[in-house]
Protein backbone atom coordinates (compact mmCIF):
# COMPACT_ATOMS: atom_id res chain seq x y z
CA UNK A 1 0.00 0.00 0.00
CA UNK A 2 1.38 3.40 -0.80
CA UNK A 3 0.77 6.25 1.81
CA UNK A 4 1.57 9.93 -0.09
CA UNK A 5 1.97 12.42 2.72
CA UNK A 6 0.80 16.07 2.87
CA UNK A 7 3.68 18.88 2.64
CA UNK A 8 2.82 19.96 6.50
CA UNK A 9 3.39 16.48 7.89
CA UNK A 10 6.61 16.22 6.07
CA UNK A 11 7.61 19.75 7.82
CA UNK A 12 6.45 18.72 11.21
CA UNK A 13 7.99 15.27 10.78
CA UNK A 14 11.16 16.06 9.43
CA UNK A 15 11.79 19.28 12.18
CA UNK A 16 14.46 20.36 14.30
CA UNK A 17 12.53 19.50 17.02
CA UNK A 18 9.51 18.14 17.94
CA UNK A 19 6.24 20.68 17.60
CA UNK A 20 3.71 17.95 17.15
CA UNK A 21 3.83 14.33 19.02
CA UNK A 22 0.89 12.86 17.04
CA UNK A 23 3.30 13.22 13.49
CA UNK A 24 5.63 10.24 15.83
CA UNK A 25 2.72 7.94 16.58
CA UNK A 26 1.41 8.45 12.87
CA UNK A 27 4.90 7.24 11.20
CA UNK A 28 5.12 4.54 14.25
CA UNK A 29 2.38 3.12 12.44
CA UNK A 30 2.74 3.67 9.20
CA UNK A 31 5.88 0.88 9.37
CA UNK A 32 3.62 -1.49 11.85
CA UNK A 33 1.56 -1.67 9.27
CA UNK A 34 3.85 -1.75 5.95
CA UNK A 35 2.46 1.00 4.14
CA UNK A 36 5.17 2.52 1.97
CA UNK A 37 5.75 6.52 2.17
CA UNK A 38 5.69 8.44 -0.89
CA UNK A 39 6.59 11.99 -1.08
CA UNK A 40 5.45 14.58 -4.35
CA UNK A 41 8.19 16.64 -6.74
CA UNK A 42 5.13 19.59 -5.30
CA UNK A 43 5.98 18.52 -2.64
CA UNK A 44 10.11 18.84 -2.06
CA UNK A 45 9.26 22.28 -4.20
CA UNK A 46 7.70 23.81 -1.46
CA UNK A 47 9.43 23.30 1.27
CA UNK A 48 12.22 24.13 -0.35
CA UNK A 49 11.12 27.50 -0.60
CA UNK A 50 10.77 27.44 3.40
CA UNK A 51 12.22 30.87 4.68
CA UNK A 52 13.71 28.79 7.18
CA UNK A 53 17.08 27.53 6.38
CA UNK A 54 17.84 24.99 8.42
CA UNK A 55 14.31 23.13 7.94
CA UNK A 56 15.11 22.78 4.48
CA UNK A 57 18.56 21.12 5.46
CA UNK A 58 17.29 18.89 7.80
CA UNK A 59 14.49 17.93 5.14
CA UNK A 60 17.43 17.26 2.01
CA UNK A 61 19.39 15.32 4.53
CA UNK A 62 16.34 13.00 5.60
CA UNK A 63 14.68 12.65 1.97
CA UNK A 64 15.83 9.36 1.04
CA UNK A 65 13.79 8.59 4.14
CA UNK A 66 10.89 8.40 1.13
CA UNK A 67 9.64 7.21 -2.38
CA UNK A 68 9.47 9.94 -4.46
CA UNK A 69 6.79 10.85 -7.18
CA UNK A 70 8.75 12.91 -9.38
CA UNK A 71 6.74 13.23 -12.49
CA UNK A 72 3.41 14.86 -11.82
CA UNK A 73 0.54 12.71 -13.43
CA UNK A 74 -2.28 14.64 -15.97
CA UNK A 75 -4.90 16.03 -14.28
CA UNK A 76 -7.91 14.52 -14.48
CA UNK A 77 -11.50 16.48 -16.18
CA UNK A 78 -13.14 15.74 -12.61
CA UNK A 79 -10.37 17.26 -10.45
CA UNK A 80 -9.86 19.97 -13.25
CA UNK A 81 -13.37 21.19 -12.19
CA UNK A 82 -12.79 21.08 -8.32
CA UNK A 83 -9.42 22.86 -9.68
CA UNK A 84 -11.13 25.65 -10.75
CA UNK A 85 -14.09 25.73 -8.39
CA UNK A 86 -11.58 25.61 -4.97
CA UNK A 87 -8.14 26.84 -5.99
CA UNK A 88 -7.19 30.12 -5.54
CA UNK A 89 -3.54 29.99 -4.71
CA UNK A 90 -0.14 28.45 -5.71
CA UNK A 91 -0.33 26.02 -2.53
CA UNK A 92 -4.31 25.48 -3.34
CA UNK A 93 -2.78 23.81 -6.82
CA UNK A 94 -0.29 21.85 -5.26
CA UNK A 95 -2.72 20.67 -2.61
CA UNK A 96 -4.95 19.11 -5.90
CA UNK A 97 -1.81 17.96 -7.71
CA UNK A 98 -1.84 15.60 -4.36
CA UNK A 99 -5.47 14.68 -4.52
CA UNK A 100 -5.25 14.22 -8.46
CA UNK A 101 -2.59 11.22 -7.39
CA UNK A 102 -5.17 9.64 -5.53
CA UNK A 103 -8.16 10.18 -8.20
CA UNK A 104 -5.77 8.22 -10.81
CA UNK A 105 -5.08 5.46 -8.60
CA UNK A 106 -1.30 6.29 -8.40
CA UNK A 107 -1.01 6.13 -4.59
CA UNK A 108 -3.66 4.24 -2.34
CA UNK A 109 -4.18 7.04 0.00
CA UNK A 110 -3.09 10.48 1.09
CA UNK A 111 -2.76 11.35 4.66
CA UNK A 112 -3.16 14.89 5.62
CA UNK A 113 -4.66 17.94 8.24
CA UNK A 114 -5.56 20.21 5.64
CA UNK A 115 -9.69 20.84 5.67
CA UNK A 116 -9.85 21.59 2.32
CA UNK A 117 -8.51 19.18 0.85
CA UNK A 118 -10.77 16.93 2.58
CA UNK A 119 -13.96 19.28 1.48
CA UNK A 120 -12.14 18.49 -1.96
CA UNK A 121 -11.79 14.49 -1.35
CA UNK A 122 -15.86 14.62 -0.71
CA UNK A 123 -16.61 16.35 -4.07
CA UNK A 124 -14.34 13.72 -5.77
CA UNK A 125 -15.74 10.96 -4.08
CA UNK A 126 -12.40 9.72 -2.67
CA UNK A 127 -12.77 10.78 1.00
CA UNK A 128 -12.47 7.04 1.90
CA UNK A 129 -8.69 7.69 0.43
CA UNK A 130 -7.93 10.62 2.21
CA UNK A 131 -7.05 10.24 5.63
CA UNK A 132 -6.36 12.67 8.85
CA UNK A 133 -3.80 11.23 11.38
CA UNK A 134 -6.41 10.23 13.74
CA UNK A 135 -8.74 8.59 11.38
CA UNK A 136 -5.46 6.92 9.51
CA UNK A 137 -4.78 5.21 13.14
CA UNK A 138 -8.41 4.29 13.54
CA UNK A 139 -8.15 2.38 9.99
CA UNK A 140 -4.99 0.77 10.79
CA UNK A 141 -6.28 -0.77 14.28
CA UNK A 142 -9.75 -1.65 12.91
CA UNK A 143 -7.62 -3.57 9.67
CA UNK A 144 -4.45 -5.11 12.25
CA UNK A 145 -6.10 -5.47 15.69
CA UNK A 146 -2.80 -8.21 16.12
CA UNK A 147 -0.49 -5.21 15.49
CA UNK A 148 -2.13 -3.21 18.85
CA UNK A 149 -0.16 -3.78 21.53
CA UNK A 150 -0.52 0.12 22.45
CA UNK A 151 -2.05 -0.06 25.85
CA UNK A 152 -3.77 3.47 27.37
CA UNK A 153 -4.91 3.25 30.95
CA UNK A 154 -8.63 4.52 32.15
CA UNK A 155 -8.82 8.13 32.39
CA UNK A 156 -7.34 8.98 35.62
CA UNK A 157 -8.42 11.41 38.01
CA UNK A 158 -5.35 12.76 39.62
CA UNK A 159 -3.46 15.84 41.80
CA UNK A 160 -1.60 17.87 39.60
CA UNK A 161 1.22 17.29 42.02
CA UNK A 162 1.76 13.97 41.38
CA UNK A 163 1.87 14.58 37.20
CA UNK A 164 5.30 15.09 35.59
CA UNK A 165 5.61 18.52 34.17
CA UNK A 166 8.87 18.36 32.50
CA UNK A 167 6.67 15.34 30.12
CA UNK A 168 6.83 16.28 26.35
CA UNK A 169 3.37 16.84 26.40
CA UNK A 170 3.82 19.95 27.91
CA UNK A 171 6.14 21.69 26.08
CA UNK A 172 3.27 23.24 23.40
CA UNK A 173 1.21 24.62 26.40
CA UNK A 174 4.36 26.12 28.32
CA UNK A 175 5.30 27.63 24.98
CA UNK A 176 2.31 29.20 24.15
CA UNK A 177 1.25 30.22 27.65
CA UNK A 178 3.06 32.22 29.50
CA UNK A 179 3.92 31.31 33.51
CA UNK A 180 2.65 27.79 32.83
CA UNK A 181 5.53 26.53 35.09
CA UNK A 182 3.79 28.79 38.14
CA UNK A 183 0.43 28.03 37.12
CA UNK A 184 1.21 24.53 37.56
CA UNK A 185 2.44 24.85 40.72
CA UNK A 186 -0.01 26.27 42.23
CA UNK A 187 -2.91 23.96 41.47
CA UNK A 188 -0.62 21.00 43.38
CA UNK A 189 -3.81 20.18 45.69
CA UNK A 190 -6.10 20.18 42.65
CA UNK A 191 -6.89 17.31 40.59
CA UNK A 192 -6.76 16.74 36.65
CA UNK A 193 -7.83 13.92 33.92
CA UNK A 194 -4.98 12.44 32.36
CA UNK A 195 -4.18 9.10 30.10
CA UNK A 196 -0.98 7.35 30.37
CA UNK A 197 0.73 5.33 27.70
CA UNK A 198 1.53 2.56 29.87
CA UNK A 199 4.10 1.16 27.84
CA UNK A 200 6.30 4.48 28.30
CA UNK A 201 4.97 6.30 30.75
CA UNK A 202 4.14 9.50 28.51
CA UNK A 203 1.01 11.39 28.97
CA UNK A 204 -1.52 11.46 26.21
CA UNK A 205 -4.39 13.91 27.40
CA UNK A 206 -4.90 16.21 30.03
CA UNK A 207 -7.90 18.06 31.38
CA UNK A 208 -8.07 20.52 33.91
CA UNK A 209 -11.87 22.00 34.80
CA UNK A 210 -13.17 24.27 37.12
CA UNK A 211 -16.98 25.19 38.43
CA UNK A 212 -17.18 29.29 38.65
CA UNK A 213 -19.98 30.87 40.66
CA UNK A 214 -22.04 33.79 38.82
CA UNK A 215 -20.21 36.27 41.13
CA UNK A 216 -17.50 35.56 38.75
CA UNK A 217 -15.41 38.43 36.90
CA UNK A 218 -14.34 38.53 33.46
CA UNK A 219 -13.17 41.47 32.29
CA UNK A 220 -10.53 40.41 30.24
CA UNK A 221 -13.37 38.48 27.76
CA UNK A 222 -15.15 40.44 25.08
CA UNK A 223 -17.90 40.85 25.13
CA UNK A 224 -18.05 40.47 28.43
CA UNK A 225 -20.22 36.85 30.04
CA UNK A 226 -23.73 37.81 31.87
CA UNK A 227 -23.57 36.10 35.50
CA UNK A 228 -24.04 32.99 35.29
CA UNK A 229 -22.63 29.40 36.63
CA UNK A 230 -20.47 28.42 34.09
CA UNK A 231 -17.94 24.94 34.18
CA UNK A 232 -14.33 26.36 32.52
CA UNK A 233 -12.03 24.15 30.71
CA UNK A 234 -9.40 25.51 32.33
CA UNK A 235 -6.44 22.91 30.18
CA UNK A 236 -7.41 20.50 27.85
CA UNK A 237 -5.12 19.03 24.96
CA UNK A 238 -5.08 15.34 23.74
CA UNK A 239 -2.09 13.75 21.55
CA UNK A 240 -3.85 12.51 18.08
CA UNK A 241 -3.45 8.41 18.86
CA UNK A 242 -6.68 6.80 16.91
CA UNK A 243 -8.10 5.90 20.55
CA UNK A 244 -10.89 8.93 20.49
CA UNK A 245 -9.33 10.14 23.72
CA UNK A 246 -10.90 14.24 22.53
CA UNK A 247 -14.52 12.36 22.57
CA UNK A 248 -13.66 10.83 26.36
CA UNK A 249 -13.12 13.94 27.58
CA UNK A 250 -16.04 15.78 26.25
CA UNK A 251 -18.62 13.19 27.74
CA UNK A 252 -15.94 13.89 31.36
CA UNK A 253 -16.63 18.00 30.64
CA UNK A 254 -20.34 16.97 30.16
CA UNK A 255 -20.67 14.79 33.12
CA UNK A 256 -18.75 17.86 35.19
CA UNK A 257 -22.14 20.35 33.71
CA UNK A 258 -24.34 18.05 35.05
CA UNK A 259 -23.04 17.14 38.18
CA UNK A 260 -22.53 20.76 39.28
CA UNK A 261 -25.50 21.90 38.14
CA UNK A 262 -24.04 24.62 35.60
CA UNK A 263 -25.58 27.16 32.87
CA UNK A 264 -22.67 27.21 30.16
CA UNK A 265 -19.51 25.29 29.76
CA UNK A 266 -16.84 27.84 28.05
CA UNK A 267 -13.32 27.57 27.16
CA UNK A 268 -10.15 29.86 25.76
CA UNK A 269 -7.89 28.96 23.36
CA UNK A 270 -5.11 29.86 21.08
CA UNK A 271 -6.18 28.71 17.42
CA UNK A 272 -2.52 28.40 16.23
CA UNK A 273 -1.61 25.51 16.12
CA UNK A 274 -3.02 21.99 14.56
CA UNK A 275 -3.75 20.47 17.79
CA UNK A 276 -5.65 23.21 18.96
CA UNK A 277 -7.48 23.91 15.59
CA UNK A 278 -8.44 20.18 15.65
CA UNK A 279 -9.42 20.75 19.15
CA UNK A 280 -12.06 23.95 18.40
CA UNK A 281 -13.51 21.45 15.90
CA UNK A 282 -14.00 18.59 18.01
CA UNK A 283 -16.19 21.40 20.55
CA UNK A 284 -18.15 22.82 17.49
CA UNK A 285 -19.19 19.62 16.63
CA UNK A 286 -20.73 19.27 20.29
CA UNK A 287 -22.30 22.63 20.38
CA UNK A 288 -19.47 24.95 21.13
CA UNK A 289 -19.78 28.15 19.55
CA UNK A 290 -17.57 31.20 18.85
CA UNK A 291 -18.23 33.95 21.14
CA UNK A 292 -15.31 36.60 21.61
CA UNK A 293 -12.28 36.89 22.84
CA UNK A 294 -9.45 36.81 25.33
CA UNK A 295 -6.57 38.74 24.80
CA UNK A 296 -5.08 36.68 21.38
CA UNK A 297 -7.20 33.44 22.55
CA UNK A 298 -10.72 32.87 21.55
CA UNK A 299 -13.61 32.04 23.61
CA UNK A 300 -16.16 29.25 22.64
CA UNK A 301 -19.22 28.74 24.74
CA UNK A 302 -21.62 26.04 25.02
CA UNK A 303 -25.63 26.98 26.54
CA UNK A 304 -25.68 23.61 28.86
CA UNK A 305 -29.13 24.51 29.72
CA UNK A 306 -31.81 21.64 29.13
CA UNK A 307 -32.70 21.62 25.84
CA UNK A 308 -33.05 18.61 23.00
CA UNK A 309 -32.58 19.24 19.30
CA UNK A 310 -33.79 16.33 17.04
CA UNK A 311 -31.91 17.95 14.51
CA UNK A 312 -28.84 18.30 15.67
CA UNK A 313 -28.45 15.80 18.79
CA UNK A 314 -24.89 16.70 19.36
CA UNK A 315 -25.51 20.14 20.04
CA UNK A 316 -28.32 19.36 22.94
CA UNK A 317 -26.05 16.12 24.23
CA UNK A 318 -26.47 14.52 27.09
CA UNK A 319 -30.43 15.60 27.12
CA UNK A 320 -32.95 13.43 25.46
CA UNK A 321 -36.82 13.60 25.40
CA UNK A 322 -38.97 10.51 26.09
CA UNK A 323 -42.13 11.50 24.02
CA UNK A 324 -40.98 9.52 21.05
CA UNK A 325 -40.23 5.57 20.96
CA UNK A 326 -38.39 3.77 24.17
CA UNK A 327 -36.75 0.66 23.12
CA UNK A 328 -35.02 -1.98 25.09
CA UNK A 329 -32.20 -3.50 23.13
CA UNK A 330 -30.51 -6.68 24.37
CA UNK A 331 -26.57 -6.83 24.07
CA UNK A 332 -24.24 -10.21 24.38
CA UNK A 333 -22.22 -10.05 27.57
CA UNK A 334 -19.00 -10.79 26.04
CA UNK A 335 -19.72 -7.34 24.27
CA UNK A 336 -21.19 -5.14 26.51
CA UNK A 337 -18.87 -3.67 28.95
CA UNK A 338 -16.57 -3.52 25.46
CA UNK A 339 -18.99 -1.08 23.53
CA UNK A 340 -20.11 0.36 27.22
CA UNK A 341 -17.28 0.67 29.68
CA UNK A 342 -18.86 3.03 31.93
CA UNK A 343 -21.74 0.22 32.57
CA UNK A 344 -18.79 -2.00 33.63
CA UNK A 345 -20.68 -4.40 36.36
CA UNK A 346 -19.66 -5.13 39.69
CA UNK A 347 -18.00 -8.49 38.92
CA UNK A 348 -15.90 -7.39 36.38
CA UNK A 349 -12.58 -6.25 36.84
CA UNK A 350 -11.88 -2.88 35.31
CA UNK A 351 -8.09 -3.92 34.45
CA UNK A 352 -9.72 -6.92 31.95
CA UNK A 353 -10.91 -3.39 29.56
CA UNK A 354 -7.03 -1.17 30.05
CA UNK A 355 -7.07 -1.55 26.33
CA UNK A 356 -8.34 1.06 24.86
CA UNK A 357 -10.05 0.94 21.43
CA UNK A 358 -11.88 3.91 19.31
CA UNK A 359 -15.53 2.44 20.05
CA UNK A 360 -14.90 2.42 24.11
CA UNK A 361 -13.90 6.44 23.98
CA UNK A 362 -16.38 7.62 21.71
CA UNK A 363 -19.70 9.08 22.66
CA UNK A 364 -20.78 7.73 19.00
CA UNK A 365 -21.37 4.43 19.03
CA UNK A 366 -23.23 1.65 16.71
CA UNK A 367 -25.33 -1.68 17.70
CA UNK A 368 -25.32 -4.25 14.29
CA UNK A 369 -28.61 -5.97 14.54
CA UNK A 370 -30.63 -8.40 12.14
CA UNK A 371 -33.70 -7.55 14.20
CA UNK A 372 -37.16 -7.66 13.02
CA UNK A 373 -39.47 -5.20 13.23
CA UNK A 374 -40.21 -2.66 15.15
CA UNK A 375 -37.39 -0.25 14.94
CA UNK A 376 -36.66 2.77 16.09
CA UNK A 377 -36.31 5.78 14.96
CA UNK A 378 -33.78 9.43 15.28
CA UNK A 379 -34.08 10.22 19.08
CA UNK A 380 -35.76 7.54 20.15
CA UNK A 381 -33.99 6.09 23.79
CA UNK A 382 -32.83 3.11 23.71
CA UNK A 383 -31.97 1.10 27.22
CA UNK A 384 -29.44 -1.70 27.16
CA UNK A 385 -30.02 -4.92 28.24
CA UNK A 386 -27.17 -7.76 29.25
CA UNK A 387 -28.46 -10.66 28.67
CA UNK A 388 -27.61 -13.04 31.03
CA UNK A 389 -30.53 -15.37 32.37
CA UNK A 390 -33.46 -14.62 35.02
CA UNK A 391 -30.92 -13.12 37.60
CA UNK A 392 -28.13 -12.22 35.61
CA UNK A 393 -29.89 -10.07 32.58
CA UNK A 394 -29.68 -6.46 33.82
CA UNK A 395 -30.37 -3.17 32.45
CA UNK A 396 -27.02 -0.79 32.76
CA UNK A 397 -27.72 2.21 30.23
CA UNK A 398 -29.27 4.42 28.33
CA UNK A 399 -28.08 5.66 24.57
CA UNK A 400 -30.41 8.11 21.96
CA UNK A 401 -30.63 6.69 18.38
CA UNK A 402 -28.62 9.16 16.15
CA UNK A 403 -29.38 7.29 12.85
CA UNK A 404 -30.45 4.21 11.53
CA UNK A 405 -28.89 2.43 8.14
CA UNK A 406 -30.41 -0.50 6.45
CA UNK A 407 -28.81 -0.87 3.06
CA UNK A 408 -24.94 -0.64 1.85
CA UNK A 409 -23.82 -1.29 -1.89
CA UNK A 410 -21.24 -3.70 -0.44
CA UNK A 411 -19.37 -5.17 2.54
CA UNK A 412 -16.88 -2.49 2.00
CA UNK A 413 -19.63 0.42 2.40
CA UNK A 414 -20.42 -1.53 5.72
CA UNK A 415 -17.23 -2.18 6.79
CA UNK A 416 -16.25 1.76 6.40
CA UNK A 417 -19.89 2.32 8.34
CA UNK A 418 -18.91 0.62 11.39
CA UNK A 419 -15.76 0.91 11.91
CA UNK A 420 -14.53 3.60 14.49
CA UNK A 421 -17.59 2.60 16.51
CA UNK A 422 -18.57 -0.52 16.70
CA UNK A 423 -16.74 -3.31 19.12
CA UNK A 424 -15.90 -5.64 16.38
CA UNK A 425 -13.27 -5.99 14.51
CA UNK A 426 -13.03 -5.51 10.59
CA UNK A 427 -12.32 -9.18 10.31
CA UNK A 428 -15.93 -9.81 12.48
CA UNK A 429 -17.94 -7.40 10.48
CA UNK A 430 -17.11 -8.85 7.22
CA UNK A 431 -18.21 -12.37 8.90
CA UNK A 432 -20.96 -10.90 10.17
CA UNK A 433 -22.22 -9.45 6.26
CA UNK A 434 -21.35 -12.92 5.22
CA UNK A 435 -23.34 -14.77 7.48
CA UNK A 436 -26.85 -14.54 6.10
CA UNK A 437 -28.56 -13.41 2.91
CA UNK A 438 -30.17 -11.13 5.07
CA UNK A 439 -27.87 -8.64 5.41
CA UNK A 440 -27.59 -6.88 8.94
CA UNK A 441 -28.23 -3.04 9.78
CA UNK A 442 -26.49 -0.36 11.81
CA UNK A 443 -28.31 1.46 14.42
CA UNK A 444 -25.64 4.51 15.41
CA UNK A 445 -26.87 6.19 18.77
CA UNK A 446 -25.01 8.46 20.98
CA UNK A 447 -24.35 6.78 24.43
CA UNK A 448 -25.45 8.98 27.36
CA UNK A 449 -26.09 7.70 30.97
CA UNK A 450 -25.24 4.41 33.18
CA UNK A 451 -27.83 3.35 35.80
CA UNK A 452 -25.86 4.03 39.15
CA UNK A 453 -28.30 0.74 40.28
CA UNK A 454 -29.19 -2.21 38.32
CA UNK A 455 -32.29 -4.29 38.38
CA UNK A 456 -32.13 -7.59 37.01
CA UNK A 457 -34.89 -9.95 35.04
CA UNK A 458 -36.45 -10.99 37.67
CA UNK A 459 -37.16 -7.07 38.76
CA UNK A 460 -38.06 -6.41 35.62
CA UNK A 461 -40.94 -9.24 35.77
CA UNK A 462 -42.07 -7.96 39.12
CA UNK A 463 -42.46 -4.33 37.69
CA UNK A 464 -44.44 -6.04 34.39
CA UNK A 465 -41.71 -4.29 32.34
CA UNK A 466 -41.51 -7.70 31.21
CA UNK A 467 -44.25 -10.17 30.69
CA UNK A 468 -42.00 -13.26 31.49
CA UNK A 469 -38.95 -15.27 30.96
CA UNK A 470 -40.03 -15.78 26.94
CA UNK A 471 -40.63 -11.76 27.25
CA UNK A 472 -36.74 -10.86 26.83
CA UNK A 473 -35.84 -8.62 24.31
CA UNK A 474 -34.62 -10.50 21.50
CA UNK A 475 -34.79 -7.23 18.72
CA UNK A 476 -35.99 -3.86 19.87
CA UNK A 477 -38.88 -4.32 22.58
CA UNK A 478 -40.91 -1.26 22.80
CA UNK A 479 -42.14 0.14 26.45
CA UNK A 480 -44.38 2.60 27.44
CA UNK A 481 -43.19 6.13 29.35
CA UNK A 482 -44.52 4.61 32.40
CA UNK A 483 -42.34 2.05 32.03
CA UNK A 484 -39.59 3.85 31.30
CA UNK A 485 -40.01 6.12 34.43
CA UNK A 486 -40.02 2.75 37.03
CA UNK A 487 -36.81 1.91 35.20
CA UNK A 488 -34.99 5.68 36.44
CA UNK A 489 -36.82 5.30 39.70
CA UNK A 490 -35.77 1.69 40.66
CA UNK A 491 -32.23 2.47 39.05
CA UNK A 492 -31.64 5.03 41.37
CA UNK A 493 -30.73 7.67 38.14
CA UNK A 494 -30.96 10.94 37.74
CA UNK A 495 -33.66 12.15 35.51
CA UNK A 496 -31.51 15.97 34.73
CA UNK A 497 -30.98 14.20 31.26
CA UNK A 498 -34.74 13.84 30.67
CA UNK A 499 -35.99 16.72 29.41
CA UNK A 500 -39.94 16.02 29.92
Amino acid sequence: MKALLDTNIIIHREASKVVNQDIGILFRWIERAKYTKYIHQVTIDEVCKNTNKETVYTFLAKIANYEKIEITSPLQDAVKIVSYEMDVSENDRNDTILLNEVFSERVDILITEDKKIHRKAELLNIQDNVFTIDSFLEKVFAEHPDLVNYKVLNVQKVQFGKIDLSDGFFTSLKEDYIGFDKWFLKKYDEYAYITINSNNGLILSFLYLKTEGADERYDDIVPSFMPKKRLKIGTFKVINNGFRLGERFIKIIFDNAVKNKVDEIYVTIFDKRDEQQRLIELLEKWGFVFWGTKGEERVYVRNFKPAFDINNLQFTYPYFSVQKGIFIVPIYPEYHTDLLPDSILNNESSIDFIEDFPHRNGINKVYVSRAFEPYPQRGDVLIFYRTGGYYKSVVTTIGVVKDIKFKFRDVDEFVLYCRKSTVFPEKSLREMWDYLPTKPFVVSFLYVYSFPYRINMEKLIELQILKGVNDAPRGFKPITKEQFDLIIKRTKSDDCFIID
